[in-house]
């Protein structure tokens, strides 16, 4: 697997890059913390609790508000492993899935570990970061699927009956490889999918995703990144179940005003089409990130992976001066999204100046190792 093409930056192109990444994760973990006290409930319920207007702004969920869960955990690795790939490739070792599937490793590492091994020389900063170290209701699948060290093929998947949104909640990064061409990131998305999730649903939603968040960090609108996945998935055998959900998503919008009715109309299961329905419909039919956002939270499905998938297409789409500076300000880990925002930006734009064949700075190896 090789970039096919490269990208060549002026200075507004990088700033404008590093907007949307910052925008994606950062957008994605908001999302993700909306909807993490609220997973699990029904409608009624989360209004029972939180009074008629529902979730309108963060409420406690794993000891704090604006607390994220597993899914930005696993997204904040798997930035880290496309970095390490882009870093080890001096070494003419060359494979983006592995890379992913070490980097995951590492999360799972945070899962049961006390804290950051210092012994692992190898770990880079990420790992290194304490407040990841905390269990904040991760999948079994996941937890299964990197239980040891062999790597999920799309001949020899991990749990190949999983359809759950695990593997697709993750999945957003690799849109933004924007040197790649489309059908790269797609198979790259389905091949680190099947590191743990093996149904063709969980792989190709996975997929779609990516060439959603593709378009839109190359200024493309919502609605047709969304052309652009279907063209995609067309190709692909199995894609009928994941085409059905982007298509009645497409259809939903002009269905009248939007509500908690509708969004349940595409699905409220945490089966990975469903959630990936339910998020590209909150996007397309938000007036702006905190209505995407709400709309996304407030149903009876699975409200931080829908919440956190509407924030990145969102996030990736208008970038990080559009989300809410309140929630911003109140988001748990932000230095941390940002770092690694800024580093991915860097790596992507800027790195021949960080390292190559021949020479590399030391301080980026200290963070992202080759080993």
């Amino acid at each position: 697997m090789s970039s096919a093409t490269t990208a060549v930056w002026g200075r507004a192109e990088q700033q404008d890059f590093r907007s949307r990444v910052r925008g994606a994760l950062l957008g994605g973990a908001i999302g993700d913390a909306l909807g993490a006290g609220v997973g699990g409930l029904t409608l009624e319920e989360i209004r029972e609790a939180h009074g008629v207007d529902a979730v309108t702004d963060f409420v406690p969920a794993h000891g704090g508000r604006g607390c994220v869960t597993a899914v930005t955990q696993l997204t904040l690795f798997t930035v880290d492993g496309l970095i390490r790939a882009q870093v080890r490739r001096d070494t003419g070792a060359w494979h983006p899935p592995t890379d992913v599937h070490q980097a995951h490793l590492r999360w799972a590492a945070t899962q049961h570990d006390w804290g950051p091994d210092e012994r692992r020389k190898d770990n880079g900063w990420l790992a290194g970061q304490e407040w990841l170290y905390s269990r904040r209701a991760p999948t079994r699948e996941c937890l299964n699927g990197l239980g040891d060290t062999v790597m999920g093929t799309l001949e020899q998947p991990k749990n190949p009956a999983a359809h759950d949104s695990a593997a697709l909640t993750r999945s957003a990064p690799f849109g933004l490889l924007v040197g790649w061409e489309l059908q790269l990131v797609f198979q790259l998305a389905v091949e680190c999918a099947a590191q743990t999730h093996g149904h063709p649903t969980a792989l190709l939603s996975a997929g779609a995703l990516a060439v959603m968040v593709h378009g839109l960090a190359r200024g493309e609108s919502l609605d047709g990144a969304v052309q652009h996945a279907l063209g995609v998935l067309a190709e692909r055998p199995g894609h009928e179940p994941v085409t059905e959900a982007l298509q009645q998503a497409l259809g939903t919008v002009r269905q009248g005003i939007p509500g908690p009715a509708l969004i349940e109309s595409l699905g409220a299961t945490d089966s990975a089409e469903e959630v990936l329905a339910v998020a590209v419909y909150c996007a397309l039919v938000g007036e702006d990130i905190r209505h995407g956002l709400r709309l996304a939270v407030n149903h009876g499905g699975p409200s931080a992976a829908t919440g956190a998938l509407c924030g990145a297409l969102l996030g990736a789409l208008h970038g990080e001066t559009a989300l809410p500076p309140a929630w911003l300000a109140e988001l748990e880990g932000r230095a941390t999204l940002l770092e690694l925002a800024d580093d991915f930006a860097m790596e992507m734009t800027q790195g021949p100046a960080l390292h190559g064949p021949a020479a590399a700075a030391p301080g980026w190896l200290a963070r992202y190792p080759r080993g």
